[in-house]
């Protein structure tokens, strides 16, 4: 069975014989034609994997042929082979889209290597990444089993959102399927390590603690913010440590990454205690002391995230920081972010400018509701495609790239991640119990213990305590919460959804980004 049929088009295709043999003898097929009318027609009626094309030829020139063989199908690959090195042809070539160019004279080696980095590409990238992954599953089993503080779970979860996004190379199932398993024992042991660490990371008095979304800003915004330069710190809700290896690229550019860090997510990982948390600089059950009339529990009427503003200024007068010239600003929907995108200039002048971009927890949400966008985000490597797709033709980047040729600071953060969720848990609740599906709070809670993470004292956690012998419950790894009204319609319609609030790897460990632009 041949390997793939190759056109081979040029003029001089005499002298070319002992190439042609030599590819036949690897197991190409070789058809070769001498213009670039015969090749345009021959394509055009014919199968064909690899053009290799003579950019000097009679009649119509190999970038006059390369231009309408794209015309005719986009997708083929085309060398072009030529005796002319100038810089202008190379660009011409380039932005023509070719695949490869060889100089003549060409040796038979060079071509084989240029077809087998075309049409092998694919299944020898596949191959090597399989083989690098099987190297580094002891040292990550290893990392797993050696009780890792929480700097080692930032770095564990790194290195597998590293080889998930390296496994979309593969199509090796097998080894997707053991890198699957691996990321469960992770998030089987995360829990472990939370459960047992957790409450000493919000006391007070504890020495020992990641940063947190109560203490980001203060440990890594405000360190960065100088007069003179503006500091942009854009919160996209909801956006998690592969979403934004996603959307990385795109930012490369017009931005330089510094420094591509990690921190902890506060429980519950849902905006209304994470956001708060992050622009009040407090945990939440600070904030209720501090504002008792702004803040409001689950089960109280009224929107959770009205007072982001005023909480963030009362930060800047504790850190005594009331000299930073700040704005504020939220895009809740497309008008909002035209208006930024018209805006944008008239922002360089402050010290500060906080933007808060929901779309990412919209899309979240969305997905669990409409069919359509069930089959779009149907799992974590479409979720991750769909989130670079929105950014790329969003109005935050727009707005980025207006003022991407000026000096400023662009430090990118969340709220807390999502976990895909498949295995339901029952839980009994009286009527005040809250409806999310990773955690719930209400009194009289019942539960299977190892089913989640409790604390019967908020406080221990600190939480507010919504009510008298109210307690805390959080799922772990991929499980979700269900009544045992209607249970299996419920565990059937959640199954798969992308869902916050628990504790997972993927909702708790989450970016934070340091970039400045190119100019």
């Amino acid at each position: 069975m041949a390997l793939a049929t190759i056109l081979w088009v040029d003029d001089e295709m005499e002298s070319l014989q002992s190439q042609k043999m030599f590819l036949e003898n690897k197991g190409y097929v070789v058809n070769t034609l001498s213009n670039g009318f015969d090749a345009l027609d021959y394509i055009r009626e014919n199968l064909v994997d690899v053009v290799l094309l003579d950019e000097s030829m009679p009649g119509i020139t190999g970038l006059e042929t390369l231009a309408k063989i794209k015309e005719i199908n986009q997708q083929i690959p085309v060398v072009l082979i030529t005796k002319n090195e100038t810089e202008n042809l190379m660009d011409d070539a380039i932005g023509s889209q070719i695949s490869d160019y060889l100089i003549k004279p060409v040796n038979p080696n060079q071509v084989l290597l240029s077809l087998k980095k075309i049409l092998d590409n694919k299944r020898l990238v596949a191959e090597k990444t399989t083989h690098a992954y099987q190297q580094q599953f002891r040292n990550l089993f290893m990392a797993l089993n050696s009780n890792p503080d929480f700097n080692e779970w930032m770095d564990i979860y790194k290195k597998l959102v590293y080889w998930e996004l390296e496994m979309e190379k593969s199509d090796s199932p097998e080894m997707q399927e053991v890198l699957n398993s691996q990321k469960q024992e992770a998030n089987t042991e995360f829990f472990k390590f939370v459960s047992k660490n957790y409450a000493s990371w919000v006391n007070p008095r504890s020495s020992e603690a990641p940063i947190m979304s109560h203490n980001l800003f203060r440990f890594k915004v405000l360190p960065h913010i100088q007069k003179g330069v503006p500091t942009f710190f854009v919160v996209i809700d909801n956006l998690r440590f592969d979403q934004w290896r996603a959307i990385q690229p795109i930012f490369a550019e017009h931005f330089r990454v510094l420094e591509e860090d990690t921190f902890y997510s506060i429980l519950p990982t849902a905006t209304q205690y994470c956001r708060n948390a992050i622009f009040a600089g407090l945990l939440p059950i600070d904030i209720e002391k501090q504002f008792p009339v702004q803040w409001k529990n689950d089960d109280e009427e009224g929107g959770k995230n009205l007072y982001e503003e005023e909480f963030f200024k009362a930060q800047l007068k504790r850190l005594n920081r009331q000299d930073i010239r700040y704005t504020y600003t939220k895009v809740l929907n497309h008008q909002a972010g035209t208006d930024l995108v018209n805006n944008i200039h008239n922002l360089l002048g402050n010290d500060l400018n906080v933007i808060v971009y929901n779309f990412v927890d919209m899309l979240s949400h969305a997905r669990t509701e409409m069919e359509v966008l069930k089959e779009l985000a149907s799992d974590e490597m479409s979720y991750r495609s769909i989130t670079a797709s929105w950014f790329e033709h969003s109005p935050l980047h727009q707005a980025l790239k207006r003022i991407a040729d000026k000096k400023f600071n662009l430090i990118l953060a969340t709220d807390h991640g999502s976990v895909r969720v498949k295995t339901p848990h029952k839980v009994v609740g009286d009527k005040q119990t809250t409806t999310n599906l990773r955690y719930k709070h209400g009194r009289n809670l019942n539960y299977e213990p190892r089913d989640v993470l409790a604390f019967r004292d908020p406080r221990e956690a600190g939480l507010p305590v919504p009510s008298v012998n109210s307690s805390f419950i959080f799922a772990r790894e991929d499980g979700y919460l269900c009544y045992p009204n209607n249970y299996n319609h419920y565990a059937n319609y959640y199954r798969n959804s992308f869902q916050h609030g628990g504790v997972s790897l993927e909702e708790m460990i989450v970016p934070v980004i340091k970039m400045v632009s190119k100019a």
